[in-house]
């Protein structure tokens, strides 16, 4: 079974919105902290959000705050990452985490799991 399974990718305008859900196994799901990362190509994959595993606390990267939202529903088993006013600089594939966070949410050494990732394109 496939840990992990992001959708809602795809091609917007800057300005727009796209919400990004990742369903997750019982397994994967249960006790983890989630979290999305991106990778843009020719760089580094970077963090964009965190939650814990209750929902009761999210981080973001700076580039986001204010833009982004992470929420979660433990009883579907899914993540969601709701971004809004789209910029051309968040281009790039979406990949959804889970993991038990020891030290930091951002670091991606942190997590277990991860899902293959979905596009996201912004035109200007």
């Amino acid at each position: 079974q496939v840990p992990l399974v992001e959708s809602g990718g795809g091609l917007v305008q800057a300005g727009g919105s796209l919400r990004l859900s990742c369903a997750a196994s019982a397994r994967t799901f249960s006790s983890n902290a989630m979290g999305w990362f991106r990778q843009a190509p020719g760089k580094e994959r970077e963090f964009v959000a965190a939650i814990t595993w209750s929902g009761g606390r999210s981080y973001y990267a700076d580039s986001v705050k204010g833009r982004f939202i992470i929420s979660r529903d433990n009883a579907k088993k899914t993540v969601y990452l709701q971004m809004n006013s789209l910029k051309p600089d968040d281009t790039a594939v979406y990949y959804c985490a889970a993991g038990l966070i020891y030290r930091d949410y951002g670091d991606l050494r942190e997590y277990t799991y991860w899902g293959q990732g979905t596009q996201v394109t912004v035109s200007s």
